[in-house]
Formats: structure tokens, sequence, C-alpha cells
């Protein structure tokens, strides 16, 4: 069989799968996802041994500590996994939901009713735990869904998706509902683009090169985040403590993931007392920063930032410092080069923060938190299916809701149109 022809099967029993799996009841659903948890904890040295094999794998290929740390499985992630997957069980099933009814004045009732979107393509890298989340949530918001994760977890996302896709049909699922591309040709990924008379939406999660493929080749809708180049600004009255803690943590906390913060923007009036400080934790915790020329007087070990630095997500430890001498200095800096995706102030004053909120340009917007929040689990989503920055449809972290679509029910009782 041929690549193609391979992926063609695929989607094609994942259409086969749908319109019975639109029709599930929440029940059956929930039971599939309590079990597909046990199932993960009962075969966690199974998906640890398929693991070793994907971070053996890239030691040998010289990937950064940051990437390897985002293909690790142990314990607690495939207890966290587990844990999503019964979070998504407890939500509210979003299909049938009655978004609106209203009564026209010739007594045609007309309701905006949820539904499920169809077929799903999800093409990934890196993290095993997407196998896991992608799958919960579209089939809670019953959708068949189609998974192609990169070669760099092809053995660990393999072992998750065989298991929940056996649990998942053992709970009464339909047969097909849950696929999986284990080919690491990425010839693959351009067959799965172009079927467009079988999949309803393509969602990206990954880097930019990624990203990019995707959006240029697909003649099925993208969903994306392009990538996460995410500001924090200090502004000039901000808590110093408050400051430093929320920078050290969006920062240092998991620098591989997109919502960490690539660019720390700081007031001119707190920068001499507040970055000197701030630099030597940074420094102590292994960062390397790249700053405006203030901030090479300022942070002795820094070096200095180049424009291109300006607009790379790291997903490593490094990050560029400025010195700003305004908020709305500040916000024409996270307009020109930040990605929309998280941003954040720190501040004490209220009307600043308001136009903060007001006036940044993202899917999410923080006052005097970490941009480490945005997190579909952090949100009370039980999981998500990653981070849109498209303004149609989707944006932020996408949750079940954002996994359905809608129809127009129309009740009438002889009504004709005149």
């Amino acid at each position: 069989m041929t690549l193609q022809a391979l992926v063609e099967k695929k989607v094609k029993e994942a259409r086969a799968a749908a319109r019975p799996l639109a029709r599930l009841g929440s029940d059956v659903k929930n039971r599939a996802l309590r079990l597909m948890a046990e199932r993960l904890e009962t075969g966690k040295d199974r998906l640890e041994e398929a693991n070793l094999k994907d971070l053996s794998r890239a030691r040998d290929r010289g990937l950064s500590e940051a990437m390897i740390d985002r293909l690790r499985l142990n314990d607690a992630r495939i207890g966290a996994m587990a844990t999503g997957l019964r979070e998504v069980a407890e939500l509210p099933d979003p299909v049938g939901e009655v978004m609106r009814m209203w009564k026209r004045p010739n007594n045609l009732q007309i309701g905006k009713v949820r539904v499920p979107i169809g077929v799903i393509g999800i093409i990934y890298e890196s993290r095993p735990n997407v196998t896991a989340d992608a799958a919960s949530l579209c089939l809670k918001a019953g959708n068949a869904v189609v998974l192609r994760g990169g070669s760099e977890a092809i053995h660990s996302n393999g072992a998750i998706a065989h298991i929940l896709a056996e649990a998942a049909q053992e709970a009464g699922v339909p047969e097909g509902a849950l696929q999986f591309i284990d080919q690491t040709d990425r010839d693959a990924v351009m067959h799965l683009l172009k079927m467009d008379r079988h999949v309803d939406l393509i969602i990206p999660r990954g880097g930019e090169g990624l990203i990019r493929t995707v959006c240029e080749n697909s003649t099925i809708p993208v969903i994306k985040h392009d990538k996460g180049v995410c500001h924090t600004y200090i502004d000039r009255d901000a808590d110093e403590q408050m400051a430093v803690r929320i920078a050290m943590n969006a920062k240092c906390q998991r620098p591989g993931v997109c919502n960490a913060m690539e660019t720390l923007l700081i007031h001119e009036a707190a920068a001499e007392t507040l970055l000197p400080e701030l630099g030597r934790r940074l420094v102590t915790a292994g960062v390397q920063i790249r700053g405006c020329p203030k901030t090479r007087k300022l942070i002795a070990e820094s070096v200095d930032a180049t424009e291109t630095d300006w607009h790379t997500e790291y997903n490593d430890l490094i990050l560029n410092v400025r010195v700003v001498a305004s908020l709305l200095e500040a916000m024409a800096h996270i307009n020109q080069y930040g990605s929309q995706h998280s941003e954040a102030i720190v501040t004490r004053d209220y009307e600043r923060a308001r136009q903060f909120l007001a006036e940044v340009d993202a899917s999410a917007v923080y006052v005097n938190a970490s941009t480490r929040f945005t997190d579909g689990y952090e949100f009370g989503f039980g999981a998500e299916i990653g981070i849109s920055t498209n303004r149609l449809h989707a944006r932020g972290p996408m949750g079940l809701e954002e996994l359905t679509s809608y129809k127009f029910i129309i009740l009438g009782d002889g009504q004709i149109r005149e």
C-alpha cells in the first residue's frame, strides 16, 4: 500500500465513524474517557519503554535539554494525562447545547445548537501528552480525530494512541474514531493536508516551520498559532517582589513551551533598582540575557540583542530584555514583535492595567500574573487542543466548545413565506 493510500484509508475510516460518534450519548463518551485513563495508568511500563526509544534518539540527534524535556514521559506525566482524561469526562458535554433560542413575528422558533465539527486532523511535534489531550477533547466534542505526531516522539505517540483507541472502542466508541498515522515520512502530512473531502479541520501544534508548511499546503481550513513570542512588562510602580516572582516563573519554570516569556520589558524608572537583582537571579538560573544598550549597562553578563532576537521564540533559557520609557513604548514593542499569544503587565496602577488590557492585541492578556497560565488545564477546560492565535472561530486555549460548530433548528406550525 502506498503512503497516500494508507493516509486515505485512515481518514476514510475516521469519516465513517464520525456520524455515529456525533450521535453518541454523554454516558458512553464519559465511560470511554475513564477507561482510556485507566488503561494509560496500567500501561505505564509500556509507555515508558516506548518513550526511552524516543529520548535515546533525541540525544543522538543533539536536541537541546529543553526539547528533550518536552518529549519525556514519566509516572507523573502519565498520571497527568490520565487525570486530564478524567477531567474531560467530568466536563459538560457541549454537543446539543442550545446556544440561543428566539421567536420571530410569524411564530417561527429558531434555535442555534452546538454540533461536532466532524473529522479533525491534528499535526503536532514533541510533547506526547498532546496525543491524549487531542483524543479526549475530540471524542467528548463528538469528533473523529486523525493524529499525526512528530518523528521525534513516534514510539511514545504510537503507544499512547494504540492504548486509547483500544479502550475507546471497548467502551462503545465507533471503530475508527481515533486514528494515528504511524509514518514518519513528511509526505504523510502533505497527503493529509489535501484530503478535504474527508477532513473538516486541521490543527497544527509545533514550531514556526511546521505551522507555515501546514498553512501553505492545506486545502482544509486551519486553526493555528504561529509561535509564542510572549512578553512581560514591568511598569514603573510595580511591586518589586511580585515582578521578580512573575518574571522568574514566566521564563524559568518551563522554558520549552509556547507560553514562556521570551522578552522582558521594564520601565526605566524601575530598571535601575530592579534589573540588576533580577538579572543576577536569571543568570544564576542559567538564563542567557540579550539586552538593549540600557540593559547592557545594568546586567554585566548580558549581550547585545539583535533585531532578529526580538522576533524569536527560543523555547530555551534565553531572554531578551529591553528598558522602555513608557507604557506606550512597551505596548508598541509588543504589538510590533509579539505573536498575539500571551502578554502580561505587572503594575499597581489600575488605569494603566485597563489600558494594557484594552490595547494589547493577544489571545490572552494578563495583569499581575505569569503568562505560563495560558493553558487549557489552568483555564479549567480539562485539557486543550492548542493555543489559537486566529481571530476566526477560536482564539486562545481551545477546549470543548472550540471543537464544535453549530446549526440552526427552526420549529414551525405550518408557516410559509409570503
